[in-house]
């Protein structure tokens, strides 16, 4: 019998599956994929030889830094295109915008506080619909990929999507990202007008668009939380 910690969902895949993957999801699920037929002896093995690498695993994601609930005092730091902000509080608003960036910090009327968080995201998204569309325009010249059109989403970890049509959906939330990954989550869509799915055949179309993607792809995985608003 396997330690209780090591519990894991099986899901048993099409017949097409020839082998046995493991995933471990943010909270920290083990979730093992296995051709149809595959017996559980048989998974109770591939769970014991990967159990060094899976308690690695589980260890890294317990001890990841949460963020903290933002609180919007004056000092707070925000992140933009992968920089970091500190938010300052304007005693004197005058009659522009309660929230604005500039020289090199955010700018919140004293009076808004309260509102804080609903106008922060509301400058995300702004900036999403203002800087995505034109940014996906741009590489989908280049690399003759057009889609349907272009939607700014609150998803909460879905950094982007593109449907069977070619409509392409992009969550606000990577505004908080350095620049470079958020062109590879806007390649990484472009290339499924191609490829729908993530066989093998996609990552390495995504590859000669991107030969560094993966990169790209760890710092998304690895700073994911700090993209939580």
């Amino acid at each position: 019998m396997m330690d209780e910690h090591l519990s894991y969902q099986w899901i048993r895949s099409s017949r097409r599956r020839k082998t046995l993957s493991l995933h471990i999801k943010e909270d920290g699920k083990i979730v093992v994929y296995t051709p149809y037929r595959t017996p559980e002896s048989e998974i109770e093995r591939f769970i014991r030889e990967k159990e060094r690498w899976i308690l690695k695993k589980l260890s890294e994601k317990r001890n990841a830094i949460t963020p903290t609930e933002k609180e919007f005092f004056a000092g707070e730091e925000f992140l933009y295109l992968g920089e970091v902000y500190p938010l300052e509080l304007d005693h004197y608003p005058s009659q522009g915008s309660s929230l604005r960036l500039s020289f090199g910090k955010f700018i919140l009327s004293q009076g808004c506080v309260d509102d804080a968080r609903g106008l922060f995201i509301e400058w995300y998204k702004r900036e999403a619909k203002d800087k995505l569309p034109e940014r996906v325009h741009y590489y989908s010249n280049k690399y003759q990929l057009f889609p349907k059109g272009v939607r700014i989403t609150s998803a909460q970890s879905r950094w982007g999507s593109c449907s069977r049509d070619d409509q392409l959906c992009f969550s606000w939330r990577i505004m908080m990202a350095p620049l470079d990954v958020i062109d590879y989550v806007l390649l990484h869509e472009l290339a499924h007008i191609k490829e729908k799915n993530h066989s093998t055949r996609f990552w390495n179309y995504l590859g000669s668009l991107l030969p560094d993607y993966k990169g790209r792809r760890r710092w998304l995985r690895d700073n994911a939380k700090l993209l939580r608003f």
